[in-house]
């Protein structure tokens, strides 16, 4: 199961076998929370309440589409060698359209080999906040961050016939807006409940700055840390 957000390339692409990337700019792009880590995208990808899944073109996409043309086209020779080549044309074919054309769709026989081990799911922030929300009031409640509860709502959807195991991929302490506003309002509710034991306090800690001209560039980065590790080791 392909679980996205608003940024559902990966789902266009398995409804349609057109993946094409649809930028978005100004309002159209806005959205998420600047605390949580979200931030405006020169490319034109929209902001969510899960940043970490705000990309406009999925980076590991192609190595699926190389198996896929593998199997597709170079099935009508034996030859290994050949087989690599005509995937690996494929995929430059494509990924060619791709940065030219911001797009490129595939052949029935290709998208439907995809869709033979792959479905895909698109949840909004709407839905993402409606998840967490949902499962926080379960009997043994659980409290979910945003990218964690996309996994559960595309498995909630698709439990026809199989079990689906959503295995959490981040600590909601760190994505602790989003969050609050969905439980901010849940009996019982208390954020600070669920930091990890080295967070509390944290924020009543005393912050060490220590700052590099930018035009002193990476050689006064490099001179900082040299320094800061040599006085570390004077220490010990």
């Amino acid at each position: 199961m392909i679980a996205c957000n608003e940024n559902d390339i990966l789902h266009r692409f398995l409804q349609t076998g057109t993946y094409e990337k649809k930028p978005v700019h100004g309002a159209a792009a806005a959205g998420g929370l600047v605390e949580d880590g979200a931030a405006a995208s020169p490319e034109g990808v929209k902001e969510t309440l899960s940043p970490s899944m705000d990309i406009l073109v999925s980076s590991n996409f192609e190595r699926l589409l190389w198996f896929v043309a593998h199997d597709v086209y170079g099935s009508k020779t034996h030859n290994a060698q050949e087989r690599r080549e005509i995937a690996g044309g494929k995929v430059k074919e494509w990924q060619t359209q791709l940065k030219t054309n911001g797009g490129f769709s595939v052949e029935k026989p290709v998208l439907d080999a995809v869709c033979a081990d792959f479905a895909a799911e698109r949840v909004s922030d709407a839905e993402t906040i409606a998840t967490i929300r949902d499962v926080y009031r379960w009997p043994e409640g659980y409290i979910l961050d945003p990218h964690s509860a996309i996994a559960v709502t595309a498995a909630l959807r698709s439990t026809e016939g199989a079990h689906q195991v959503a295995l959490a991929t981040a600590h909601p302490a760190k994505f602790a807006k989003a969050v609050e506003m969905a439980l901010l309002e849940e009996k019982g509710f208390r954020f600070q409940d669920i930091l990890p034991k080295q967070f509390v306090g944290m924020e009543e800690r005393p912050r060490r700055l220590r700052f590099v001209r930018k035009s002193e560039g990476l050689g006064g980065l490099r001179k900082l840390i040299v320094g800061e590790v040599e006085r570390e080791r004077a220490k010990m």
